[in-house]
């Protein structure tokens, strides 16, 4: 199978994968400084970003041409798990705007150089909600609409939005596209995001009124499903063969791991010096309270094992130049739907246990907790969207959802 040392050799511009998760590491002792301030002003500090862009992480998926690194995804998603440790709301936000520099790259050539032709540090949001109202004209089309969840807008020069092409003929399916605009064509609801958990990913509401796009900043949906992109052909390294899908939906469930590590290194904070006031039992004595941590412990690690084996496969078929198995992207997709949901129960379980210590804000399990119920809403986060085409694919039916 292909692993990140099996990737081409770094230079000596650019960093080794261990050289940018020793960074990221070294950014969770800030971020936990950084997080209050990060939820209550409902978005990722202006120097965390500058912090990130310092060290390359918004690089790893950028293609070389454009001064990227190019690296094995799971490059990417261990910087974001190192970073949702320290603050989940910041790890979140750097999931979502740094999977972005990976399809950018599948967007036509044009695309690409209007993003990054004279800035190859830009920052692009998204929101996929298929929620715009688009018409069909010369060169292109007429957008217009209100797209909600766009994470770490305020720090992005352009936002890529979902909306669905209407048919070209009477009865057609209507054609699901990705919609690249610069600032300049939208807004920003800065006062949208109220929530309870996630509150620091800054995930407002675009706005475009009447806005011509042209075709070339479009990316349809079919492309990525069938991998065959047009930014294929200028960049063709194996890693952009890689379905779309499969990098995207990590980058929204990848930062619960490190929420979920942040919880259990609270639990066994909390319970060394707890003892029930009712009770008069220690916590770190409590059978119940260390079976809820070894399980939430041996269950992460379980599900990390799980993300990166998923990628070394992945990688190894786009290395062979081989198509990927149905039945395996199905289960690929399945296996990522569910993480979120099974992190935000085991930490439940641990909450649980710690008594009235762990229901004030200012614990440390508090605001992790929070966030991996969030986090759970996501669409590609529930499983039941996922269960028929898991089905599917075991059977050798064709998938029914072409997100995978």
């Amino acid at each position: 199978m292909a692993s990140i040392a099996s990737l081409p050799v770094a230079s000596a511009s650019i960093p080794t994968a261990e050289d940018l998760l020793d960074r990221a590491r070294a950014m969770i002792p800030v971020l936990k400084e950084r997080a209050r301030r990060c939820v209550s002003q409902r978005d990722v500090p202006a120097e965390s970003i500058a912090e990130m862009q310092a060290a390359g992480f918004f690089k790893i998926l950028q293609p070389r041409r454009w001064g990227g690194y190019e690296m094995h995804p799971n490059a990417f998603y261990d910087v974001q798990k190192a970073l949702a440790e320290g603050c989940m709301s910041t790890g979140w936000m750097y999931g979502v705007v740094g999977c972005h520099p990976y399809e950018i790259a599948l967007f036509h050539e044009e695309a690409q150089a209007e993003v990054w032709g004279e800035d190859t540090s830009t920052l692009v949001s998204s929101s996929y909600q298929p929620v715009g109202k688009v018409t069909v004209v010369d060169g292109g089309f007429r957008l217009s609409g209100r797209w909600g969840f766009s994470t770490g807008s305020v720090h992005c020069q352009w936002v890529v939005l979902g909306a669905l092409v209407p048919p070209s003929e009477p009865g057609g399916a209507p054609d699901m596209r990705a919609f690249l605009l610069p600032r300049s064509d939208y807004s920003i609801d800065f006062d949208s995001w109220h929530v309870f958990g996630l509150q620091g990913t800054g995930s407002h509401d675009v706005i475009v009124d009447d806005v011509f796009v042209p075709a070339h900043r479009t990316h349809r949906s079919v492309d990525g499903f069938l991998c065959t992109n047009p930014g294929q052909e200028t960049n063709p390294g194996p890693l952009y063969t890689l379905p779309w899908a499969q990098v995207f939906m990590r980058s929204v469930s990848t930062a619960a791991f490190g929420g979920a590590r942040a919880a259990i290194n609270a639990a066994i904070e909390i319970a060394q010096s707890r003892v029930s006031t009712n009770t008069g039992k220690a916590s770190k004595s409590d059978p119940f309270l260390l079976a809820a941590i070894a399980k939430a412990h041996a269950q992460v690690t379980e599900m990390e094992q799980t993300l990166r084996l998923t990628f070394e496969d992945l990688m190894a078929y786009a290395t062979r130049g081989e198509a990927i198995p149905m039945e395996k992207r199905t289960l690929y997709a399945y296996n990522s739907s569910s993480v979120v949901r099974r992190m935000a129960e085991l930490v439940d379980g641990m909450v649980q246990l710690l008594g009235g210590r762990a229901i004030y804000t200012s614990s440390p399990i508090i605001q992790p907790w929070l966030d991996l119920n969030a986090g759970r809403a996501h669409v590609a986060n529930d499983p039941n969207n996922r269960t028929l085409d898991l089905v599917g694919g075991i059977l050798g039916q064709e998938p029914t959802f072409t997100f995978l």
